[in-house]
């Protein structure tokens, strides 16, 4: 029997990358997970992997409508949801404020903020009346730090969604609701394929993987109710900021 055995999850952009450890390593540890993202076929395919305790609830997180559907069902099925894992997002290759346009800017601040404001809107009346519900919002290092390489909308957005976090256990912790901002640095999934520079097979291979995420994700959640985790990043040891850095000439 898990720790989290009895417990009901629903995590989002379920079908891959972060999603997929997150929901494989919360299955692992005894919980039913919710899997929701736009591509049913790698949800299915990830439920497959995951066996009875997966549920599939195709979606949008964009679209408030989706939400609300989903969260009635979790309510109807289940009668209470103890962990959101919030983990829908995007990004474009035109990211640099030359090359950005006005709907490849809607689309990554919708992905990444707006689906995770309009999911904790639902499911924090639920955790309130149940005094008790872990939400983990998948940021970013570029949710704290500002560079280049994420692009200006992804790190505005994801900013918003560490300010979010914070404001969540300003405000619900009287509740019994935790919420955590997860930074991750680089992490092996397919939201590299978007980046301007092709990242090489070398490369990815040594940076964290979905499943070192998802460890994290286990770990925060299967945490007691008296403790809060409120903001933690999870980095490559072979960090390539950091590597660059050490070959640029010193002054």
């Amino acid at each position: 029997m898990g720790k989290l055995t009895g417990k009901v999850a629903w995590v989002t952009g379920a079908g891959s990358g972060i999603g997929e450890g997150a929901a494989v390593a919360l299955a692992e540890e005894g919980a039913t997970v919710i899997l929701t993202g736009r591509r049913v076929d790698k949800l299915e395919a990830v439920s497959s992997r995951i066996g009875q305790h997966a549920h599939v609830q195709a979606g949008d997180m964009t679209v408030v409508e989706d939400i609300n559907r989903i969260v009635a069902w979790i309510a109807e099925k289940f009668g209470h949801l103890d962990i959101f894992v919030a983990n829908a997002g995007a990004n474009v290759p035109k990211r640099n404020w030359q090359e950005l346009q006005p709907d490849g800017a809607d689309l990554v601040i919708a992905a990444n903020l707006n689906s995770a404001f309009y999911g904790a809107i639902a499911v924090l009346p639920m955790m309130r009346k149940q005094k008790d519900g872990v939400i983990i919002f998948t940021a970013s290092m570029a949710g704290r730090f500002i560079g280049g390489l994420s692009g200006a909308a992804y790190t505005a957005a994801k900013h918003g969604v560490v300010a979010m976090s914070h404001s969540i256990n300003m405000q619900e912790c009287v509740n019994g609701i935790r919420s955590t901002a997860l930074l991750p640095g680089e992490v092996a999934t397919e939201i590299l394929d978007k980046r301007p520079v092709p990242v090489s097979a070398e490369d990815r291979a040594k940076m964290a993987q979905s499943s070192d995420v998802g460890d994290l994700v286990r770990y925060i959640a299967c945490l007691p109710a008296h403790v809060c985790i409120n903001e933690v990043m999870i980095t490559p040891t072979w960090n390539r900021g950091y590597v660059n850095a050490l070959k640029m000439p010193r002054l």
